[in-house]
């Protein structure tokens, strides 16, 4: 049973199917401005740190939305930090109970308790602002539990019941910072989070077998002729190009479905979503470029890639919105 304060005020979310989320006021009591400030600035560090390609993308949103960005960051960072690399000390029991606790903190959090996590009192700040449904976070933090008892998935539907908690619901929270919670919207966003995990699970399929997980699914595997001692030793032949050739054009198409959403999100969010979208995107050359070899080669974007993709991809939103613009006025 999740724990859940008693004695509060509670508004319902608007989100279809959310669960409520208890209100208390917003107001800042004296004193403990510089402290928030100092929360949201340690999620930016944190998301500086380990998540350079969005970081980049991160930077072009107005300063409370990039803010709020840094602290969704900083929420999902650590939980995903404890189930991939946990230290020597640890075990699936201990991490559990680590999630657990972070639950319950997040809870307190957004009740307006105390809590010691920098993390958790910026992102229960935004929770409060945005009006994120509760259901959200507390989903991606089951999807962070499944990494412990759950290594392999038959299909990729059956994939999805865990990449909803782990990415999708992240770009459903985004929709809420950015002001876009029409169902269209939350679609598009939840499938533009898939497209960025499934580029992840391309990317470190090395890593994830280090850890004991298979995230590619079973029957595509099957399909291929790869076999997971393949996938230990690392051989790149004509199979696992296809195989790769094949999880890459899906996930391409995955971005383009999830761009059509951009649109509907206001016009000062909309280019730094795209650029995000299309920075992640580009793994998928890396990987090609490193001959589909996911094993020895970890698949980047240079830092001149980027500024040159920020530039292109300003340039085409920007005549979209001018076309656009114009074919309204015909």
């Amino acid at each position: 049973m999740r724990y859940l304060p008693r004695n509060l005020t509670w508004f319902e979310s608007k989100c279809s199917g959310g669960i409520l989320l208890p209100m208390r006021s917003l107001m800042v009591r004296r004193g403990e401005a510089t402290t928030l400030e100092q929360d949201y600035a340690h999620c930016q560090a944190v998301q500086r740190a380990h998540g350079v390609s969005y970081y980049f993308a991160t930077r072009f949103f107005p300063p409370e939305m990039r803010r709020a960005v840094h602290a969704l960051y900083g929420f999902v960072r650590y939980p995903d930090q404890w189930v991939d690399c946990p230290d020597a000390h640890s075990s699936p029991e201990s991490i559990r109970a680590q999630l657990d606790a972070y639950e319950r903190d997040l809870i307190r959090a957004v009740c307006g308790e105390p809590v010691s996590l920098p993390t958790l009192r910026a992102f229960a700040d935004v929770v409060r602002r945005y009006h994120i449904p509760l259901r959200y976070p507390l989903e991606f933090l089951d999807a962070m539990r499944m990494d412990l008892t759950r290594t392999r998935y038959a299909t990729f539907d059956e994939l999805q019941t865990y990449t909803w908690g782990s990415a999708s619901v992240v770009g459903v929270m985004m929709c809420y910072i950015l002001g876009a919670t029409g169902q269209d919207a939350l679609r598009y966003a939840a499938t533009m989070g898939l497209a960025m995990q499934m580029t992840n699970f391309l990317r470190d399929v090395g890593e994830d077998w280090a850890r004991g997980r298979v995230y590619l699914p079973q029957d595509e595997l099957q399909r291929f002729g790869v076999s997971e001692a393949q996938i230990a030793n690392g051989i790149v032949d004509d199979r696992w190009v296809a195989l790769m050739r094949f999880q890459i054009d899906r996930c391409r198409a995955l971005y383009a479905e999830a761009e059509r959403g951009i649109p509907l999100l206001p016009r000062e969010a909309q280019y730094p979503v795209l650029l995000g979208g299309r920075l992640y995107a580009r793994i998928l050359h890396a990987i090609e470029r490193n001959g589909y070899d996911v094993f020895r080669q970890r698949a980047r974007t240079t830092h001149a890639e980027k500024l040159a993709l920020a530039a292109a991809t300003y340039y085409e939103w920007r005549y979209s919105i001018t076309t656009n613009r114009s074919a309204s006025r015909m």
